[in-house]
């Protein structure tokens, strides 16, 4: 995981949502893989610089989340970060009150000016939820429903227990190997822990959003979830070859 502006050679998360040939190529794990490197990211930005400074970046969104060659992600443009050092408050009151991508931005901070590091989590969970349901968060089909997009959207159908309606439907397909069919998507518990995190991270009020440490380590459990799952199904069809 690193920070910088360069060897995009994969392009940028949001060239991929919307375009099913393009999701095609996100299996439900390299999805994973690439919000534990972002939440990793902001976990560093949040709690573990040098000195113990923060940095707090109201940017976060699928156009400034870049992937490399090996899928390894770069996150790009700080130019409105917050830069906060130890002795200063866990908050700063961000005076220039222009979002660029509204559908990412925290609803709190945008009714009270106060910006935290919450303010990133709930960004990242818009993220999460693009990933997936496999559309941008201002999709037209979200903003229908509620002008500020995805955000609220997943959040009420999560509360109504109707999420799983929304996943990326690329995720429910299966792919057939050998003259058997291994299923690429998501497993039971590692969607569960996935849908679980991403709505906690898009509440409404900045207190009862989780810190990404805790978001990294729900992430990573998803992923256990899941590599599990399939370890499990190629030793099944192993020993049915085996058998035969």
């Amino acid at each position: 995981m690193v920070i910088v502006t360069e060897n995009i050679s994969n392009g940028y998360l949001v060239d991929y949502l919307g375009n099913v040939n393009h999701m095609h190529i996100l299996t439900w794990e390299k999805r994973l893989r690439i919000c534990i490197d972002v939440a990793h990211a902001l976990n560093y930005l949040h709690y573990e610089m040098e000195d113990q400074k923060i940095i707090i970046n109201p940017e976060i969104n699928s156009y400034n989340i870049g992937l490399d060659e090996n899928w390894g992600v770069k996150i790009v443009d700080f130019w409105f970060s917050v830069f906060l050092s130890p002795n200063q408050e866990d908050e700063a009151l961000y005076l220039d009150n222009r979002i660029s991508r509204p559908f990412y931005g925290d609803p709190q901070y945008e009714k009270t000016g106060r910006l935290k590091r919450e303010s990133d989590v709930y960004s990242f969970g818009v993220v999460l939820f693009e990933i997936l349901c496999g559309r941008g968060a201002g999709d037209p089909v979200y903003k229908n429903e509620n002008v500020r997009g995805l955000g609220p959207v997943a959040r009420q159908s999560f509360c109504m227990g109707t999420l799983e309606d929304m996943i990326d439907p690329i995720l429910k397909e299966e792919i057939g190997e050998n003259n058997f069919s291994l299923s690429r998507g998501p497993n039971k518990d590692s969607l569960h822990t996935f849908m679980k995190i991403a709505y906690q991270c898009v509440t409404e009020t900045q207190d009862q959003r989780p810190t990404m440490n805790v978001v990294v380590k729900e992430l990573e459990k998803a992923l256990f979830f899941q590599v599990s799952q399939c370890s499990k199904t190629l030793t099944f069809y192993a020993h049915m070859l085996n058998a035969r």
